[in-house]
Parts: structure tokens; sequence; C-alpha cells
């Protein structure tokens, strides 16, 4: 009987971990793309942020509580949520002045 429930367990948290959207950010001339990414309400879900540059740079969110340095040419994820409806700014910190989005949560 244990290992019936043992089982259950590893194929539900397996299906939710298969289940999250996953969504990507990517960093290009310390400028993200797309600078404004649209996700669902009430959904965890997981950012791919892939850093194109030489240069790395910060996945930073005061609004998500997240930050997250990408060193150059590599990938990081970022998982948010689930959210309310809105709008949540994030910036890249080596590059304030270019490195701005936002997600929108609908």
């Amino acid at each position: 009987m244990k290992s019936l429930i043992l089982i259950g367990l590893l194929v539900t948290s397996s299906l939710a971990y298969a289940e999250t959207p996953v969504f990507e950010l990517h960093i290009k001339d310390h400028q993200f793309t797309p600078a404004e990414l649209q996700i669902p309400a009430g959904t965890k879900v997981k950012l791919l942020v892939k850093n194109m540059d030489v240069s790395p740079e910060e996945f930073e969110s005061y609004e998500l509580n997240r930050e997250k340095i990408i060193p150059g040419k590599s990938e990081a994820v970022v998982f948010i949520g689930p959210l309310d409806p809105g709008t949540y700014g994030f910036f890249g910190e080596f590059n304030m002045d270019t490195a701005k989005g936002k997600i929108i949560v609908e």
C-alpha cells in the first residue's frame, strides 16, 4: 500500500512539473527580448532567460522578489507565480538604461 501511495505522489509531482508553462526571455545587446512578456494569471511559470551577450546580466525585479545573475553566453531558470493580474517590472542591474521589461499577467 505504501508503495502505491509513493508511486502516486511521484506521478502527481512529475505531472505538475511537466505542466509548468515555459516562457523565454533573451538578453542581446543589453536589452531584454521581448520587452513585454504576457503570462497567465494564477499559474506558476518557468522563465528561461538566455543571455546572448558575452558580458553577464542580471534579471531583477523588486515586484517579483527575484534576482538572478546570468553569465555571458549562458542561460538560467527563474520560477515566478502564481501571480494576480497586473504588470510587474524587471530590469538588468548591470545595464539599467537599456535592459528593462515588464511581465503582463492576464
